[in-house]
């Protein structure tokens, strides 16, 4: 039989029970709305996480007091660490001699003021000047410090997108004065606008020099982060990390049996541990559209079955005036692969709008790809293929005569 004719029979089959056929694909509708909804946020996430929040250059790293803690255990033996100091990053600075660049910086919550504007829970970050450099920040306006303005305690800053749109709404800030925690800073750029997502946003920060960081703002319990970026890039970073944890296990004084008094976080590290997140949501989610599916594939199953059984008369008639047991097994396999592949266009479409929804409204970085979508499809054709074996086998092993004489 030609595949155009097994195609027409099968369609004619699913349009004479529009309803029975429609509920009959619930089940796959649901789990691969849930599969493509879920996955799109999380391919979004990753990409959004990788792109705007972790930040790090890869061939930079950074030296902490509680570096990556994936667990209680690491958090309180992080928190008997003593806290990095200013001497500790010069010394650094003064002698690793497989690092390109040196830099450091600490921050913490504050509030800005322009006149009777008031813009609260800002995070002010004290850096040194190659921070621009060492991370390749960009400026929508004017540009960093200097280490001139550095060194001579310059009350200068640098303004996020957020910042400025709070406090200069339709005004250029450069050259403008702010309050930052009661403090005089004259603006000298402004970042461009990255935008909030997953509850966070980088347009919320205020750069001030590390100097100034220090006299005004800093505690003396508070610790510093020291950046580092290693001679020969990512090649490189092995060898100067090396060198970096020798020589501050040296300034500590700890013994060779002890674990290192500080973390340390690379841009890598920092994205296994979220691919560690995401992929645990992910095989959760999955699991739970699987069930969905297994039990849209269990309908289907039946649905055929009942088919086998009411078309039995037909069958047997098609089988006597010629048709081969193939055929049989193609006509009822189609029908369940191309039900099943219906509630699965329906449901990419049905996981699109949720995640269109869930970007609009949560502001959740959701990205449907064509690999989410043909992923989707072919799901729920494989899963009406294997629930549409064992009637297509009922059906093409029925006796002739007695499939004619059924009533």
């Amino acid at each position: 039989m030609k595949p155009a004719e097994l195609l027409r029979i099968a369609l004619r089959a699913l349009q004479a029970h529009k309803l029975r056929s429609f509920l009959t694909l619930l089940g796959v509708i649901i789990g691969v709305t849930t599969i493509v909804g879920v996955v799109s946020v999380i391919n979004g996430l990753n990409v959004y996480v990788r792109e705007k929040i972790i930040v790090l250059s890869p061939d930079v790293y950074i030296l902490t007091r509680f570096g990556i803690i994936q667990s209680r255990k690491e958090f309180l033996e992080a928190l008997k660490r003593r806290p990095i100091t200013w001497s500790e990053y010069e010394r650094c600075a003064s002698t690793l001699t497989r690092a390109a660049m040196v830099g450091a910086g600490t921050g913490s919550r504050g509030t800005v003021n322009l006149g009777n504007r008031r813009l609260a829970d800002v995070q002010v970050v004290g850096v040194t000047p190659n921070f621009a450099e060492l991370f390749n920040l960009e400026f929508e306006a004017g540009g960093f410090f200097t280490p001139m303005e550095n060194d001579a305690f310059q009350p200068v800053a640098v303004i996020g997108a957020n910042t400025r749109d709070e406090l200069f709404p339709g005004m250029d800030p450069i050259g403008r004065t702010i309050l930052v925690r009661g403090l005089p800073f004259r603006v000298i750029g402004l970042m461009p606008k990255q935008g909030r997502s997953i509850g966070f946003t980088q347009d919320n920060r205020i750069y001030v020099p590390l100097q100034v960081y220090r006299t005004h703002f800093m505690p003396s319990n508070q610790s510093l982060e020291i950046y580092v970026k290693p001679q020969g890039g990512v090649a490189g970073q092995e060898a100067s990390l090396d060198e970096t944890r020798a020589l501050f296990r040296a300034m500590r004084h700890t013994s060779f049996r002890a674990p290192d008094p500080f973390g340390i976080v690379t841009q890598e590290a920092a994205q296994a541990i979220w691919r560690q997140i995401s992929g645990a949501a992910f095989i959760l989610m999955i699991l739970v559209a699987s069930v969905s599916l297994g039990v849209g594939g269990v309908v289907i199953m039946n649905i055929m079955l009942v088919s086998v059984t009411e078309r039995t008369p037909e069958i047997g008639i098609r089988l006597a005036i010629g048709a081969r047991k193939r055929d049989i097994r193609r006509q009822f396999l189609l029908e369940a692969a191309l039900l099943s592949m219906a509630g699965g266009v329906v449901g990419v479409l049905a996981g699109g709008l949720m995640a269109a929804l869930v970007k609009g409204v949560a502001g959740f970085p959701a990205q449907v790809t064509p690999g989410i979508v043909i992923s989707g499809v072919g799901l729920s054709t494989l899963v009406g293929l294997a629930a549409g074996f064992l009637p297509a086998r009922r059906a093409s092993n029925l006796v002739v005569i007695d499939a004619i004489r059924a009533e």
